[in-house]
């Protein structure tokens, strides 16, 4: 269970490691340019005495501010070379701060789209419609599969375009995909049992969508299987579920 919530914060501590590793780099990059010139080619506020300060940590100092784009104003440069090429990493600072936000609007709400999916399998599972599924009306199995086979199908594009939020993993089994999908498996093979054409056909659509889906995650993240029940397994297990066999 301990692992399991380490497990839980995986994405997230991920996520922040790559943003503070781009902007140290780029304060690291920025301050090997500036450490040349410290303290000759900067003019200082009065009171600063650029002496009290190691060079190499006021090129840091220098960088920071500038790619926070602070502009405190204590430090200065005066050389015509850095006055050009600071404001460029000024510049980056801002685009760096901008590509940091679009990623996490890209991120959470694909995060949303995929729990909101789980819960809806989840009630699913829980009401046990895949037993009734041969009892109920042909044309609201038919849409049930239908809006089943979408929601799979937006899972998987958002996994492919953004493959790191399937290192997000939830706490709560509810909002879990990991935990509901292999029930989407117990609804394809009630609906081959069906006698109306078109829920046959809905189950065969949602089969072909569950299989590209444990492709996806075959070949981006190297689950285990040969077969989409084996693949989905070792998602379950991969995120700390129990392995359910549904039928």
């Amino acid at each position: 269970m301990s692992g399991h919530r380490l497990g839980g914060i995986a994405g997230p501590a991920a996520l922040v490691a790559v943003i503070a590793v781009w902007t140290l780099l780029q304060a690291l990059g920025w301050a090997l340019i500036y450490y040349p010139h410290v303290p000759e080619g900067f003019s200082y506020s009065p009171g600063v005495d650029p002496g009290r300060y190691d060079n190499f940590s006021e090129a840091l100092y220098i960088s920071l501010v500038t790619l926070a784009t602070l502009g405190y104003g204590d430090v200065v440069p005066i050389n015509p070379w850095l006055r050009l090429l600071s404001p460029l990493q000024g510049l980056i600072g801002f685009a760096l701060l901008t590509a940091a936000l679009s990623w996490f609007n890209q991120i959470y709400p694909a995060l949303g789209r995929r729990r909101a999916f789980a819960v809806r399998l989840h009630h699913l599972e829980e009401n046990q419609y895949a037993q009734s599924l041969t009892e109920v009306r042909a044309v609201t199995g038919s849409r049930i599969l239908e809006e089943l086979t979408a929601g799979i199908t937006e899972v998987r594009i958002d996994m492919t375009q953004n493959a790191e939020t399937y290192y997000f993993r939830e706490a709560d089994s509810r909002i879990a995909l990991a935990a509901s999908i292999p029930y989407t498996l117990a609804l394809c093979a009630k609906a081959q049992d069906s006698g109306d054409r078109d829920v046959q056909l809905n189950g065969r659509i949602l089969q072909t969508a569950l299989d590209d889906l444990g492709h996806t995650l075959q070949k981006q993240f190297g689950l285990a299987g040969n077969f989409t029940s084996e693949i989905f397994a070792s998602f379950a297990k991969d995120h700390g579920r129990p392995t359910q066999q549904n039928t």
